[in-house]
């Protein structure tokens, strides 16, 4: 796993890049926000083939789970992926909804996050 730092102000973005799956449950997203926390990162960008693909079957608890940590702690999240391919409504909902926020917002490409995240 790699760690690309982008700085928006006085803000470190962290933009994880790797082929792997890191995101499987609600544990692994406290791991990685710990760990980029403890770095001095206040956000982070992450790509959505790095998690699960169960994430986007809402069925499962799993993105309600998983989301929910990053919003108690207020660690602002983009995850950056093509979510058209998925004809679930109910995930065009979620996302929709979730992008009406400032902590986890879901976009098409990373300059888009980076956007997202500039804006306090």
């Amino acid at each position: 796993m790699n760690i690309v730092t982008h700085l928006l102000g006085n803000s470190k973005v962290a933009e994880v890049v790797t082929d792997e799956i890191l995101l499987h449950d609600a544990a692994d997203g406290l791991d990685l926000m710990g760990n980029l926390y403890y770095q001095g990162f206040d956000s982070i960008v992450i790509h959505q083939k790095n998690i699960t693909p169960a994430f986007f079957d809402l069925q499962n608890g799993i993105a309600g789970e998983l989301l929910q940590k990053f919003s108690n702690y207020r660690v602002r999240l983009a995850i950056v992926g093509d979510f058209d391919q998925f004809p679930s409504k109910s995930l065009r909902d979620f996302i929709y909804e979730s992008n009406k926020g400032r902590i986890v917002n879901f976009v098409a490409s990373t300059e888009a996050a980076l956007e997202k995240l500039a804006l306090r």
